[in-house]
């Protein structure tokens, strides 16, 4: 079995101006994805509007500094991810399919395969 992790990206203000509904709607897709995957670890994240921290080396002086706010300035973020074991990418895939973010004109899903050395 190998493992992936699965990157769920979308526009933080579309997830908000959810109504009621679709929040239940969307929590039970998630529901689903998590009975029917091999979840090791899961987790929502923070906004990075307002919890990102960039930690990187100044080209200039060489030092390392750090900056308030996500790495790139983007309209979609990563709000949360997967960590799964599967067989192979065509069953992650297939279970990703089941996540409400596949289908939404705002969001996607990345898969990466996890390295094993």
């Amino acid at each position: 079995m190998a493992k992936y992790l699965i990157l769920i990206y979308g526009d933080a203000a579309e997830w908000a101006a959810m109504s009621s509904e679709q929040e239940v709607a969307h929590a039970a897709a998630h529901k689903e994805f998590a009975a029917a995957a091999k979840v090791l670890s899961s987790h929502e994240l923070e906004l990075a509007s307002i919890a990102a921290t960039t930690v990187r080396t100044d080209a200039a002086s060489g030092r390392v500094t750090t900056t308030d706010g996500p790495f790139l300035e983007t309209k979609e973020a990563v709000g949360g991810y997967y960590l799964v074991e599967a067989s192979d990418l065509d069953e992650v895939i297939a279970l990703t399919e089941l996540l409400p973010e596949v289908h939404a004109s705002h969001s996607g899903v990345e898969i990466r395969p996890v390295v094993v050395r």
